[in-house]
């Protein structure tokens, strides 16, 4: 996953894979999914970041994974 902030338009993008988005959806106002024609989530866009959240800690989280999750079954 790869997050990027940018400033001069608050937009903050979250990129959850390399596939190539096919389309859009808007979940709410300011709140858009990237997804492929297979309805494969690839990205989220959150429009102005710093009104929702604040932005300075986004990048302090630590994801905490089960590595069991993530093998294939």
């Amino acid at each position: 996953m790869n997050i990027h902030y940018d400033k001069e338009v608050d937009a903050l993008y979250l990129r959850l894979g390399d596939d190539a988005p096919d389309g859009v959806s808007e979940l709410a106002e300011g709140v858009n999914l990237d997804t492929t024609a297979t309805g494969r989530l690839v990205g989220i866009e959150i429009l102005d970041a710093s009104k929702r959240f604040d932005i300075r800690t986004i990048l302090s989280y630590v994801l905490d994974v089960d590595k069991q999750v993530l093998q294939p079954a």
